[in-house]
């Protein structure tokens, strides 16, 4: 269970660096907007999953938040991605690429 469960996490932490690399700073229901947009509604990311990843993150030193207000004179918190964030998205998707390749493997044994 714990190795699912670690799979899990890692894969939500991809999908977040991902976004935040290719969005800009964000708050957190834009993320998960996001996610779901681009995964054409196959995926949801909940808010109990999401956030508690965002704090994890961000003690990692992977993401840096600030809490700002919105245009509609909202307090929001923007998570934005670091230095080091860049560079975990980068070992993130190697292992994600490693994984996919070696599923498509067994799928396509005969």
């Amino acid at each position: 269970m714990k190795a699912r469960s670690s799979q899990l996490q890692n894969t939500l932490d991809l999908l977040v660096l991902k976004t935040l690399a290719a969005r800009g700073a964000l708050h957190g229901y834009a993320i998960v907007n996001h996610i779901q947009t681009a995964a054409e509604e196959e995926l949801r990311v909940e808010e109990g999953s999401l956030y508690p990843a965002l704090h994890r993150m961000e003690s990692e030193g992977w993401v840096a938040s600030e809490w700002t207000v919105s245009a509609t004179n909202r307090r929001i918190k923007l998570y934005r991605l670091t230095a080091a964030g860049r560079k975990q998205l980068a070992r993130e998707q190697e292992s994600w690429e490693r994984l996919s390749r070696a599923v498509t493997r067994v799928l396509r044994f005969t």
